[in-house]
């Protein structure tokens, strides 16, 4: 029963849009308890995320559009290698897309979207940033607050 949800939510994705291909056959692998325990990831922070802010992270520190489109059309240049954030907010509650920010390995261990939130069991890490996340907890929740936004 599990494993034919799985199937179902994977389908459902690449219907959608959600995940390409080779995410699909990575999320395949992935065990449903993972899967379970994303959809529960709570916040990083007590205070709320501020989509003005997550904008200005995703569009500077984050580098997010060096890989993803984005409705901003003010920011002339975009990635096409990952999947477009229009439309996120319609497509994943929060705590996805908060753990797809924190560790997207923990869903597509082959994808080369980089762990913002994690420090430790990481590769070829320079030695200025050993022991350093990329994205502090409260710039996740602001990432996350203006992803919501994009319906």
């Amino acid at each position: 029963m599990r494993s034919s949800f799985l199937t179902v939510a994977v389908a459902a994705g690449i219907a959608v849009g959600l995940v390409s291909g080779a995410d699909a056959a990575a999320r395949k692998k992935a065990p449903d308890r993972e899967y379970f325990e994303v959809s529960r990831m709570a916040p990083l922070t007590d205070k709320p995320g501020d989509p003005v802010n997550g904008k200005k992270v995703l569009r500077t520190t984050g580098l997010c559009l060096s890989c993803h489109t984005a409705p901003i059309p003010e920011e002339p240049d975009h990635g096409d290698v990952a999947p477009d954030l229009a439309g996120v907010g319609s497509r994943l509650q929060p705590a996805e897309m908060r753990m797809r920010i924190v560790d997207p390995k923990v869903l597509f261990p082959d994808t080369i979207m980089p762990s913002f939130h994690k420090k430790e069991g990481l590769n070829r890490v320079a030695k200025a940033w050993e022991g350093k996340t990329i994205l502090t907890a409260q710039e996740v929740e602001d990432v996350v607050a203006y992803l919501s936004t994009l319906k």
